[in-house]
This record gives structure tokens, sequence and C-alpha cells, in this order.
């Protein structure tokens, strides 16, 4: 995802750095070892709004923690997991274009470190989670919002390109 992330330096300029740190964290919040680091730490099991309070926990610019909190359709899934006051009470809204640049890198990176198309890798998460499972709800309520934010960072890149 981070390769992917490097291919938005021309448009995002001096955030370019952001970007490419959040596409290394966004999912640090899977980690089982964050719980090691503070007895303090409250976890969640969502990986976005958990990475992005160990990130605020060990003095990480706010910015980033945003770009974790809130990548790839977060504020979906949070709203499934009745999480959704407590994302958006911890953490201000990254800005829309950062939002959608982290969702690009995600969204247009395989599992592996594939490249492939925004609706390949929607169709591979569906396939990893059964349609009862809230992870398939939240993509399918939010591929809409995903695919757009991928093409508006694919215009974006056409203009520079």
């Amino acid at each position: 995802m981070a390769e992917q992330a490097r291919t938005l330096n021309d448009v995002l300029g001096d955030e370019a750095g952001l970007l490419e740190a959040g596409a290394w964290l966004h999912d640090i919040g899977y980690s089982p070892t964050l719980r090691e680091y503070s007895a303090d730490l409250p976890v969640t099991g969502f990986h976005p709004l958990d990475g992005a309070r160990y990130l605020r926990l060990i003095d990480v610019d706010e910015a980033l923690c945003s770009l974790v909190a809130y990548h790839s359709g977060a504020t979906v899934e949070a709203q499934e997991r009745g999480l959704l006051e407590e994302l958006v009470g911890a953490f201000e809204a990254p800005p829309a274009h950062l939002l959608e640049a982290i969702t690009y890198a995600d969204m247009t990176t395989g599992p592996d470190g594939t490249h492939l198309p925004v609706e390949r890798r929607l169709s591979e998460i569906l396939e990893r989670y059964s349609p009862d499972d809230l992870v398939h709800r939240s993509i399918t309520r939010s591929s809409p919002e995903l695919t757009a934010a991928v093409r508006a960072v694919e215009k974006r890149l056409a203009k520079v390109g």
C-alpha cells in the first residue's frame, strides 16, 4: 500500500509523507501487541480506532492519527459496530483529499501487495467475509463511497501525468 501511496507524491506535494506514513500504519490496530504497551489503552476490536488511539498514546502527529482512524470507509464500519459516536468524538476527520488518497492506496492494493482495480479489491474483501459479517455489510454499504474516492484520485493523477 505504501508503494501506491508514493504514486501520489506529485498530487499531494508536501502532504505526500503524511499519506505514506498513513499507508504504513493504517492497519496497526490489528496488532495484538498494542495492549502490551499500555494497560490503559481502550481496545474496541475496531482496528482504525484502536490503531489511532495507540498512535496518539505514543505521541504521533494528530493528522496521522486521523488518517488511521478514518481510513477506507471506517465511519460506515464504526456505525455497524455502534462506535461511530466514539470515533467522531475521539478524532477529527481528515481533509477529504487525504481521506480519498489513503482510500485509493488501500483500495487498489491487495493483501499480498499487488496493485489491482478497486472493483477487484472490494470483491476480494467481500469474499473473505460471510454476508452476515459486519465487515461484509460495511464494505457493501461503503463500496460506492470507496469507488468514488478512488475515481477522484485517478482523475487527479491523470491531470498531473
